[in-house]
This record gives C-alpha cells, sequence and structure tokens, in this order.
C-alpha cells in the first residue's frame, strides 16, 4: 500500500470514529438545537444580508424622496422612519453582525479548533441577534419604528417631543442587541486564548484572528457606556426620570458623550474585521506573506485603544472648552496613524509580490481606494474649525459612507468571493463578480461623492425636502441615479450567490493556494472540522512543508485525533502548547429558551404590558438553571463510558 493510500485509509478510520459523535440533527429540530459554529455562522451572516437588503431598500426610497426639490413620494413620518432605520439597521444589524459571521465560521477552522470555546453560548448569541432584530425591523410594519435618527438625541428624543413607542423600540431592541453582541465577543476572546492548534504561539495567529480578538475587547468596553444611555433614555420617556433634563439637574450632552464613547470606537469595531479580511486576501493573491506582520498586529491594537480616545470630535459644534477639543482633535489625527501602517503594509505586499487579479482582490483594490478617500476626508473633521462649518451636513453623509461602506461592505464582499467556496461548497462566478464590482463601484462613487458638494453647499443630512432655488436638485438627482446602478450593482452579487448554490462548479478544498488553516479543510469542513487537530510550525501553515507533514504525521496519535466523545484541545494562552483535552457541549434548544427569556419581556415592554414581562421573564431563570443541570449528568455519562469496558454501549 502506498503513502497516499495509507494516509487516506488511516483518515477513513479517524472519520468513522468522529462523523457519529459530531453529528447533529436534521431538519427543523436541527435548526432550532445546533450548536455547530459554521451553521451559526451562516446565520448570522444570511441574516445580516437580510437586513443589509432592508436598509439598502430604505435608502432607495429616502434618494428617490430627494431626487428633486418638493417631492413627495413619502410622507415627512415615514421618511423619519426611514432615515433612522437604515442608520439603526446597517450600524448595528448589518456590519457587526455580518462580521460576527465571518468571525464565527472562521475563527475556529484558522486556529485549528473543533469549535468555539462556548458553542451554547455562541447560540445564544444568535437568537437574541435574531429577536432584537426582528423587534427592530418588524416596527416598521406597524408604523411604530424608530423614528428619532440613529443617534437619537435628547432632549427631541424624549417623550414630550416624540410621543409613541418607536424610540423605545430603539432603546430596548439596542438593549437587547447589546447582550448579544457581548456574549460573541468574550466566546471570540476565550477561543482566540485558549482553542490555538498546538504551536500556534501569539507571533502565529492570523491577522483576521488578531482583527476579530481586537474588535471584541473593543465591545467589552465601549458597550456599556451606549447600553447605559438607551437604559436612561427608556426609564426618562416610559417613567419620567430626569437623566437628559437640565431642569431637574439632568444633562442633555450627556447623551452625546454616551453615545459617541461607544459610537466613534464603533467605526472600528465594524472596520477591524474588515481590515481582518484583507489582510487574508492580499498574501494570497500576491504570493508571499503579508509585509511587516508585527506592525500590522501592533496597529491593529493601536486603532483600538486609541479610538477610545476620540469621541469628542464627534462633538465640536457643543460648546464644550477649547483646551478638550485641541486634545481629541490631536487624537482623531493620531488614529489615522496605525490606519496608514496597515495601508502600508499591504501595498508593500503587493508591490513585492507576483500579484494575481482575482474578484476577491479586485474587490479588495477597490477598497483600497475609497477607504484610503474617507480617510482623507476623516482627516479634515479633526480640525475643528472645518469640522464646525461641515458638522451635520452632507458632507459627514458623504465621509461616513466613504469609511464604512468603503471600509466594511467592500472587504465584507471581498471575504464573500474569497470564502464562499469553503462556506458551501460551490464557487462563485468570476465573469459575474467582475461585472458587479465595476457596477458597484461606478454607482457607489456617483451616489457619495456628490454629497461632499452638496455638503459644501449647505445640504444639511437630516432633511426631507428642499426649495428649488436652494440648487440643490441636479446633484441629488445624480446621487439617485448613482443609488440604482449600485443596486443594480448588488444584484449581480445576490444573483451570483443564488446561482452559484444552485449550479455552481464544486469548491476544491483550497482553491486560491491560501495560507491560513482553514484552507486545510474540506469544502465545506466537517462538523469536527479537522479529522487531526493540526500542529503549526509557522505563521503560513499551508505554505510550511513542516505543517504539513505534521499533519499527515499525527493521525495516529490519539491526543490529535480526539475520538472519545465530543473534544477541543485546550492550549496555553501564549505559545499554543497542548494542555488537555475539554468537553463541548452537545445540541441543545437551551440557547433558544433562554434568548426567548430575553426577548419576550423586551416585546411585552414595547407593548406597555409590564405584567407580561415580569411574568415571561421566569423563562430567563428556568432556563439558565436547566442549562447548568445537565452539565453534571453528562460529566457521570462520560465517567461512566470510560469505565465500561471496550466496546461497550456506554
Amino acid at each position: 500500500m502506498t503513502t497516499v493510500e495509507q494516509r487516506k485509509a488511516a483518515d477513513e478510520a479517524v472519520e468513522e470514529r468522529l462523523e457519529p459523535v459530531w453529528e447533529e440533527s436534521g431538519g427543523i429540530r436541527g435548526w432550532f438545537t445546533t450548536v455547530d459554529h459554521k451553521k451559526i455562522g451562516r446565520r448570522y451572516m444570511v441574516t445580516a444580508a437580510f437586513f443589509f437588503v432592508a436598509a439598502g431598500l430604505e435608502a432607495t426610497v429616502m434618494r428617490s424622496q430627494l431626487a428633486g426639490a418638493q417631492l413627495d413620494v413619502v410622507s415627512p413620518e415615514l421618511y423619519n422612519q426611514l432615515f433612522t432605520l437604515h442608520g439603526v439597521t446597517m450600524i448595528f444589524f448589518f456590519a457587526t453582525p455580518m462580521l460576527f459571521g465571518f468571525g464565527n465560521y472562521l475563527m475556529p477552522l484558522m486556529l485549528g479548533a473543533r469549535d468555539m470555546a462556548f458553542p451554547r453560548l455562541n447560540a445564544f448569541g444568535y437568537w437574541v441577534f435574531a429577536a432584537a432584530g426582528l423587534l427592530m425591523t418588524g416596527s416598521l410594519l406597524f408604523g411604530a419604528a424608530p423614528n428619532g435618527g440613529w443617534f437619537a438625541y435628547v432632549p427631541l428624543n424624549e417623550e414630550q417631543y416624540l410621543p409613541g413607542v418607536g424610540m423605545d423600540v430603539y432603546c430596548l431592541g439596542l438593549l437587547l442587541l447589546g447582550i448579544s453582541t457581548t456574549a460573541g465577543a468574550i466566546n471570540f476572546i476565550v477561543t482566540a486564548l485558549t482553542m490555538r492548534a498546538p504551536g500556534m504561539s501569539l507571533n502565529r495567529v492570523p491577522l483576521f484572528v488578531w482583527a476579530v480578538v481586537v474588535q471584541s475587547f473593543m465591545i467589552v468596553f465601549a458597550l456599556p457606556p451606549l447600553n447605559v444611555a438607551n437604559l436612561f433614555l427608556f426609564l426618562d420617556r416610559r417613567y419620567g426620570f430626569h437623566f437628559f433634563d437640565p431642569a431637574e439637574g439632568g444633562d442633555p450632552i450627556l447623551w452625546q458623550h454616551l453615545f459617541w464613547l461607544f459610537g466613534h470606537p464603533d467605526v472600528y469595531i465594524i472596520v477591524l474585521p474588515a481590515l481582518g479580511i484583507v489582510s487574508a486576501i492580499v498574501p494570497t493573491f500576491s504570493r508571499r506573506p503579508v509585509a511587516a506582520y508585527p506592525l500590522v498586529v501592533l496597529a491593529t491594537a493601536a486603532i483600538g485603544i486609541i479610538s477610545f480616545g476620540v469621541w469628542v470630535h464627534h462633538m465640536f459644534a457643543t460648546g464644550l472648552p477649547q483646551l478638550s477639543l485641541s486634545f481629541f482633535s490631536a487624537a482623531s489625527l493620531i488614529v489615522t496613524v496605525p490606519s496608514g501602517i496597515q495601508i502600508f503594509a499591504w501595498l508593500v505586499t503587493i508591490m513585492l509580490g507576483r500579484l494575481v487579479v482575482r474578484t476577491p482582490m479586485l474587490w479588495v483594490l477597490g477598497f483600497l481606494v475609497v477607504f484610503v478617500a474617507g480617510g482623507v476626508t476623516g482627516v479634515m473633521f479633526a480640525v475643528v474649525p472645518f469640522d464646525q462649518q461641515t458638522h451635520d451636513s452632507y458632507f459627514v453623509v458623504a465621509h461616513f459612507h466613504y469609511v464604512l461602506f468603503g471600509g466594511a461592505v467592500f472587504p465584507i464582499i471581498a471575504g464573500i468571493y474569497y470564502w464562499f467556496g469553503k462556506f458551501t461548497g460551490r464557487m462563485l462566478s468570476e465573469r459575474l463578480g467582475r461585472w458587479s464590482f465595476w457596477v458597484v463601484f461606478a454607482g457607489f462613487n456617483v451616489t457619495f461623492f456628490p454629497m461632499h458638494v452638496l455638503g459644501l453647499l449647505g445640504m444639511p443630512r437630516r432633511i426631507y425636502t428642499y426649495e428649488p432655488e436652494l440648487g440643490w436638485a441636479g446633484w441629488n438627482l445624480v446621487e439617485t441615479i448613482g443609488a440604482y446602478v449600485l443596486l443594480v450593482g448588488l444584484s449581480l452579487t445576490l444573483y451570483n450567490i443564488v446561482r452559484a448554490l444552485r449550479r455552481g462548479p464544486a469548491a476544491p478544498d483550497n482553491p486560491w493556494g491560501g495560507e491560513t488553516l482553514e484552507w486545510a479543510t474540506t469544502s465545506p469542513p466537517k462538523e469536527y472540522n479537522f479529522p487531526v487537530v493540526p500542529t503549526v510550525h509557522s505563521l503560513h501553515p499551508m505554505w510550511d512543508e513542516k505543517s504539513l507533514a505534521s499533519m499527515a504525521r499525527d493521525r495516529d496519535d490519539e491526543e490529535r485525533t480526539l475520538t472519545d466523545g465530543k473534544q477541543a484541545l485546550r492550549t496555553s494562552d501564549l505559545d499554543g502548547v497542548p494542555e488537555h483535552p475539554v468537553a463541548l457541549p452537545e445540541e441543545s434548544v437551551l440557547p433558544l429558551v433562554v434568548a426567548l427569556g430575553l426577548a419576550a419581556p423586551t416585546f411585552a415592554l414595547v407593548l406597555g404590558a409590564p405584567l407580561v414581562a415580569a411574568v415571561s421573564a421566569l423563562l430567563l431563570p428556568a432556563g439558565l438553571f436547566v442549562w447548568h443541570w445537565p452539565r453534571a449528568a453528562r460529566q457521570e455519562a462520560a465517567r461512566s463510558r470510560d469505565a465500561a469496558p471496550a466496546g461497550a454501549d456506554a
């Protein structure tokens, strides 16, 4: 028997032992009980894509309303709801959850792990996110959508100025989402620290994983101010508190401090994983390792730290002391330095490599153009006099979309084209991908670049209609045409995805010649990811003969196959030294039950039914009690199985 045949036979023997252990239920039951990180990651991405479509349609309606002077496409009331929901959906329910989907699917694979550190917590986070999104988006169907702007400035969003339940939906929906996001962030941190493949010391961790870890630490520190702000506003509106009422000792500026203390780091919470996607794609298509890996890691961490010191650059027009403004102006300038380090590292990698321009790389090149353009205008906003002149104008809208649409959506689509084969086992069309890119690139710039001009001409950012003599109609018409072109370009990618799922060619295990461990698995990966927990000897295991040889050699090592139950390997925090196997939970409906224990009281509070909220909240402690109760039983079953004779059905 040849070496290849022996290796294949060894793989089949290991997989025969792993498959019954890791197999989950199918059908409806499996849909509600799965804790597989890959299925949860796909759900995050599909659900976030649904919200992206909804937000895009909302934006198209708004652009149609603004295409000419004094149009009446929608009512002012509906426009306010669309305006608010578009911002809330894109920021909170598309960008971060979509990148959470990438992180959920890819992080364990890149680390050489079998699953996330807390699979049930992972499933719980998704269900809470889905419930919060249903509350926020579904409110539009009942005329109860938030209508006070996506950053909800007080006192205009207090009950006396904006009655109704719309802003209550906003407060409670974001509080619910905050629980989900925090749970996911903690899971990412623990997974990256404890579940890495043997040999994967911190200087061998993929850049995408570094980006997700820094994002997760930022979430842990940035979300509490937002949660406090939303809780205060809800208590003000519903129960007559006065946190933001100067007459009662409150302060309306407090809302801006709390919101932007989250809001500006959130720009990087969104962008950092997208930059991680770029750092994963550039080396593959440059055919060389990324340049200045340690500097890129340090720059990623520096962005996460410095971004917490720039929130006041959203508040330069609020009348704060000039001395304090100067410090935040300096911080706003400094935060561009680590971003520039990453951009120069990618450019050096491209220039020193042998560039192959395939669809994923094409989207990355487009990202570099629009993100740098957005960064240039960001530096302009760090200058206090310029910021005060263009504050709340369409110049801000232009900058914001160049940074966030250009900085997040372009890399997200690049990541979809890059990993789609790994996600689904099917390859996307290269031809359709290129057409989609050029149409999106043209539509994006035609839509958002003229907004710079309109901002300098004095057009406010929150506006429903305008007079014809102001001279804004022509530019707004151009933007609206660009929005429809952009919609067509994005629809091409959607069509490409649907077409590939139905009849796309089968994906090889490593179609692009990637360097990281996810390409060592099948497309799509098995439930257990790796039949053998891989050993890593470099930053580029798929380009390293020693790492590839060890993956083949370890097939007979019981400590690497982990076939005795549903297990993962615990490794040391710094050096990735193997320590011991850890048991992973089976599929369970408990994450859904506990999520309902949070979602049901939230929906009841929105409807003004505090008694129903109190009763339904009992589901939460009950679910948590049962969640922890079976653990002892499972451990006892495991001990019984270990003590049983070989071959016995324990």
